[in-house]
């Protein structure tokens, strides 16, 4: 899954609208914000394999410390943990940790049995990966709802707000779309980086367009409410 996992970090907003969007994203995408460096290091391993699956050429046999369920729920405590220390808010910590856990959950539908409850673990998958037009369907599905959550949710303050947030979501779809239907990558070094200026790109864009948008009217929060939680 792609772009359903950043559908689940902008519909986080409506509930934690204190935290900061590239946060309630770096949550849902954080296994695959460590899957590339794990693999830079030889922690995990991933085969370039065609028709492995009918929705991409990956073969993902081995990502352990990334995305077993037993790891996603060390690395989701310990980011709202953290989280928690510096803005003191709940939602927020909550948010995150859901977030972080949810990748397993929509990996599981979408890949075929790789994913693993544990290191050395027993593995499971749905394989709705197996349908092109099921994955298309579901994930653009989740990311239109993902995004209108988030807009019903917060207002741009200022062109970049409304531009730079409008550009986002057409990259992500365009890149979800082209990534289906273009070649595999040449070789696993490729994927590597290409993934991690991917995720650079993404985060500090995310960034960006959300600090030029504020709560609508109906999620303000008074100022005798404000907290840390709301700067950070």
């Amino acid at each position: 899954m792609f772009i359903g996992h950043f559908a689940v970090g902008f519909a986080a907003k409506k509930y934690a609208q204190r935290t900061p969007l590239v946060l309630l994203l770096a949550a849902p995408l954080f296994a695959d914000l460590l899957w590339p460096i794990f693999l830079l290091v030889g922690w995990e391993h991933v085969r370039i394999d065609p028709g492995n699956t009918k929705f991409t050429p990956l073969d993902l046999y081995d990502y352990p410390w990334s995305h077993s369920l037993l790891m996603d729920c060390v690395w989701a405590t310990a980011f709202a943990l953290i989280y928690y220390a510096i803005a003191r808010y709940w939602p927020g910590a909550v948010a995150i940790w859901i977030g972080v856990i949810s990748h397993w959950i929509l990996d599981w539908l979408t890949h075929r049995p790789d994913m693993p409850l544990y290191p050395s673990g027993p593995r499971f998958g749905l394989g709705l990966w197996n349908s092109v037009v099921g994955t298309l369907a579901v994930e653009i599905a989740m990311f239109a709802l993902g995004v209108w959550v988030y807009m019903r949710t917060t207002r741009p303050r200022d062109r970049i707000g409304r531009y730079a947030f409008g550009a986002y979501v057409a990259f992500l779809l365009v890149a979800y779309v082209s990534d289906r239907f273009g070649g595999p990558p040449p070789n696993v070094t490729t994927l590597i980086w290409s993934a991690i200026a991917a995720e650079v790109i993404l985060v500090l864009w995310a960034w960006w367009f959300d600090a030029h948008r504020g709560l609508r009217d109906s999620f303000r929060t008074s100022p005798t409410r404000t907290s840390v939680g709301s700067r950070l």
